[in-house]
């Protein structure tokens, strides 16, 4: 049985004392595919690194996450674009639009959303899409910019049927899901019953987002398995089946 975490930010400072063990637990449990999302500068030759270390493991994206877009984005978009130009990555993300914490930066973090959409296109990679609080906006985004060219994942899904099916509208898209689907109080599993599996990939979102009973503590992609197992219950069929689905899903996104 393989377990994909298509998700996962192995490379933070939060495991830099024992990432050789969260990579055992990992495997131990059948995870051997790991997809690592960039934030922004500052964590590019971290991904780098990870990824060159276990390169059959761990798959690296290059992007610019919302919230790191500030007034001077310019700059670090340009170093980000050279990067993602010049080196080997599986997808152009993390990137998208956060309204949680900043709603004032609306306007340039639609800027960076789709000029990294634009790269997408040029390079014929998936995007991995941050929508926090801001469906509608990246929605109206993505109905503009949206064609045969691109496709992605809308990353820690937590929404309504509805934006589950205008996802889907969408061809080639999937909704990452994660932790959040062990919280009773999201009722996320009311949702994904009525959601085909071919629409779904699996995610960790670690250090974040760790599923019950581990939340308050430290996430890791060992903890995928308790999300696989979730989703084969609510899916009313065997983890095996679940873990192949999901993984021949991120085989078709990724292309690896």
């Amino acid at each position: 049985m393989v377990l994909t975490d298509t998700h996962a930010h192995l490379y933070v400072q939060e495991f830099e004392n024992d990432i050789d063990q969260v990579i055992s637990n990992a495997l131990e449990v059948g995870v051997s595919r790991v997809f690592l999302p960039n934030i922004d500068v500052r964590s590019m030759d971290a991904v780098n690194d990870l990824a060159a270390r276990y390169p059959k493991m761990f798959f690296p994206m290059m992007g610019m996450h919302p919230c790191s877009v500030k007034e001077n984005f310019r700059d670090d978009l340009a170093k980000i674009r050279a990067a993602l130009f010049s080196g080997k990555y599986f997808a152009v993300g993390e990137m998208g639009i956060d309204l949680f914490w900043d709603k004032s930066t609306l306007p340039i973090q639609i800027k960076v959303f789709e000029e990294q959409i634009a790269w997408a296109k040029e390079l014929q990679l998936p995007i991995v899409i941050h929508a926090r609080d801001s469906f509608n906006e990246i929605f109206e985004v993505m109905d503009r910019l949206c064609d045969n060219r691109l496709t992605g994942v809308f990353h820690c899904f937590t929404g309504s049927l509805e934006q589950a099916q205008k996802i889907m509208s969408y061809r080639g898209f999937y909704m990452g899901i994660g932790g959040v689907l062990t919280y009773p109080k999201a009722q996320l599993d009311l949702v994904l019953k009525d959601v085909p599996l071919e629409y779904m990939v699996l995610e960790t979102d670690s250090p974040y987002l760790p599923p019950v009973p581990f939340r308050g503590k430290r996430n890791q992609s060992a903890y995928i398995r308790i999300v696989a197992e979730r989703l084969a219950s609510v899916k009313q069929i065997s983890l095996e089946e679940l873990a192949r689905i999901t993984t021949e899903n991120s085989k078709k996104l990724f292309g690896v």
